[in-house]
């Protein structure tokens, strides 16, 4: 039985990426599948992106508002079917989710609204984590699902650099959106880095002010979910802090087919 390896990033502009070096991390990790978050781009701007990546397949979903948003899957692996709504057009039009079918499981990656300054979001992030939710529990009865990208959500305190101050004030750390996360893990998903690396810290994304990354004052809100039938097929589960071109890093997982 072989492993493939599956990396994902919020790359916080698919553009500004490309000039901190994207190409050149992307080619060092040897992806076989690699899911990007916040592209930032339209879809004819993904398909020349594309073309330095001449192995891979480029599946795609940008936002109705231009340079907001989007997400996009390379992948070395033809799926057997693809599609990129959840079938909400409140949600739909966002460009939040690319969903791809392989003989195995479903691949899911996805960018969840942030709860935004002074938490105005935060009642549509909720909307979002219960039709997302369904969405995905939809999926599972079909076959097993591979739950990517960036969650906008640290889980529990070990998962952010300041848990007290930031608890029901900050987008990102509060009850309802750690509710929605929990809501995923009683349907039966399981986040594979705490799963493989017990109570180890590391974080996915450190704000741009105050010097937070040099300090390491971060969060941990970018994760692999898969379903518990398949949690014993992830062989390893990580994440690559030291990579830099974003204010997230890298992770991923590696996972028998």
């Amino acid at each position: 039985m072989k492993s493939i390896k599956v990396i994902s990033w919020n790359v916080n502009g698919i553009r500004a990426s490309v000039n901190k070096g994207f190409y050149d991390i992307f080619r060092e990790l040897k992806p076989d599948i690699f899911c990007v978050q916040e592209t930032k781009a339209q879809d004819d701007v993904m398909q020349k992106i594309a073309g330095e990546l001449k192995d891979y397949h480029l599946f795609s979903s940008s936002a109705v508002k231009p340079g907001y948003s989007g997400t996009a899957v390379f992948s070395r692996i033809k799926p057997k079917s693809h599609h990129k709504i959840m079938g909400k057009k409140e949600h739909d039009q966002e460009g939040r989710i690319i969903a791809l079918e392989f003989d195995d499981f479903f691949l899911v990656n996805t960018y969840v609204p942030n709860s935004g300054q002074e938490l105005k979001r935060l009642t549509y992030r909720a909307k979002w984590d219960k039709d997302m939710l369904n969405y995905l529990k939809g999926l599972d009865a079909k076959k097993p699902i591979v739950l990517t990208g960036d969650m906008n959500v640290a889980h529990e305190p070990i998962d952010l650099a300041r848990p007290d101050s930031n608890y029901n004030k900050t987008a990102g750390y509060t009850q309802k959106e750690i509710d929605g996360f929990d809501n995923l893990l009683s349907a039966g998903l399981v986040d594979t880095f705490r799963h493989l690396n017990g109570q180890k810290v590391q974080y996915t994304f450190w704000s741009q002010r105050f010097g937070a990354r040099a300090k390491n004052v971060g969060w941990r809100i970018d994760y692999f979910l898969v379903s518990h039938r398949i949690i014993n097929k992830v062989k390893s589960s990580f994440i690559l802090d030291k990579i830099m071109g974003s204010d997230h890093c890298p992770l991923g997982i590696e996972i028998a087919i």
